[in-house]
């Protein structure tokens, strides 16, 4: 298999953008992205759209857009792995040589309100466990009970990635909350506030790969692991509706993880910087568990041991994650890795991780769709 590197990146803001299409979004993040690999129409042999809410053909529209259809388009969702699924693909069009470059993107106009789910029968959904935050309420409320996560903890997470963010020009919300703010912010589903969810909104980014060593700023995807749940576990997680109370079934993300760190030759103590998912404040601890950022049940001591900050090692969302940044869902998994490369070139300005030199990017999606990503300098 042949090392895959990452020639160029780009990313159009996240946030509400009323008079941009999906299209156009796609379009901005593409066209800076090949613009910095010094690419165009004919340099790349294939392209991967990831994205959950955009119609039908949806990255076909964004290549003709820019003159650059032509070439194999595949459109993958994922749900939020959508992009990470998306390079996953792409990245093994690579590494197997049917391909010399291929391009990776992701763009997203969300709803607005409440993300449901057509995952489940209406029945289900009409029962009222199925809408994000019930279900990630549910997931919070087990830390609580396995992990000694207090509700404090909960609003630490969002505090220190309100922190990061503000030195984000591309997230949504840019200012410093309180942890007194966060816990005062209005109850939307026990234990989970207001300002610790995620905002869905609006954004793309891209991402082209390439088997040529571009320079001496090459960033290499050393891994990339896609991976779903087990039977009896229908969203990789023990929740009503989603498996068997007290199953021991891996989730999607260790599984993922553990393929990761086996393809990379790498584990979580050679991590420099990690992008992972942070839909709530409680998905960003046990995102850490299932990485092996901290031990199994140990999520809210490694919180109030400032796990995941700055200046720590290795610091967790330095973009402000979803909690800052929004997801928009196709867009979120290739956002990690437009910050990771920046990260790794040592050019992410102000966020800036000293001396990093591996990243690890992780999104998991409704389906149990989990992907975790390994970026090399």
């Amino acid at each position: 298999m042949r090392p895959v590197h990452v020639a160029g990146v780009g990313i159009h803001a996240f946030g509400r953008f009323a008079d941009r299409s999906v299209t156009a979004l796609g379009a901005h993040a593409v066209r800076a992205a090949l613009a910095e690999a010094g690419l165009g129409r004919g340099d790349f042999q294939a392209a991967f759209c990831g994205t959950v809410y955009s119609g039908v053909a949806a990255g076909h529209k964004v290549l003709t857009a820019l003159g650059l259809s032509g070439v194999p388009t595949v459109n993958v969702e994922a749900g939020c792995a959508s992009g990470g699924a998306a390079l996953a693909l792409g990245a093994a069009q690579v590494a197997s040589g049917r391909y010399d470059t291929v391009l990776v993107f992701g763009m997203e106009k969300m709803p607005r309100g409440i993300i449901r789910s057509t995952f489940f029968e209406p029945w289900r959904e009409e029962a009222g466990l199925s809408p994000a935050p019930a279900y990630f309420a549910l997931r919070a409320q087990r830390l609580m009970m396995e992990s000694d996560v207090r509700l404090e903890d909960l609003a630490r997470v969002s505090a220190k990635n309100h922190r990061h963010g503000v030195q984000n020009p591309y997230a949504m919300y840019r200012k410093v909350l309180s942890v007194e703010e966060i816990l005062s912010s209005p109850v939307v589903c026990e234990p989970l506030r207001l300002l610790m969810l995620c905002a869905p909104n609006e954004g793309a980014a891209a991402v082209v790969l390439t088997a040529r060593q571009p320079g001496s700023r090459a960033v290499r995807v050393a891994a990339a692991a896609l991976r779903s749940h087990h039977a009896g576990s229908v969203l990789g997680e023990h929740t009503p509706m989603s498996g068997v109370a007290g199953a021991t079934v891996a989730a999607p993300t260790e599984m993922a993880a553990r393929d990761a760190y086996e393809e990379a030759g790498l584990g979580p103590a050679d991590l420099d910087v990690v992008e992972l998912q942070d839909t709530d404040s409680g998905r960003e601890i046990l995102s850490a568990e299932e990485l092996g950022l901290c031990a199994r049940g140990g999520g809210g001591r490694w919180v109030r041991d400032r796990g995941g900050e700055m200046g720590t090692r290795p610091p967790v969302n330095p973009s402000g994650g979803l909690l800052s940044k929004g997801e928009p869902l196709g867009a979120s998994a290739l956002g990690q890795v437009v910050e990771l490369t920046w990260q790794l070139r040592g050019a992410a300005g102000p966020r800036q991780v000293e001396a990093a030199r591996v990243a690890l990017a992780h999104t998991v999606g409704r389906g149990a769709n989990a992907c975790v990503l390994i970026l090399t300098r």
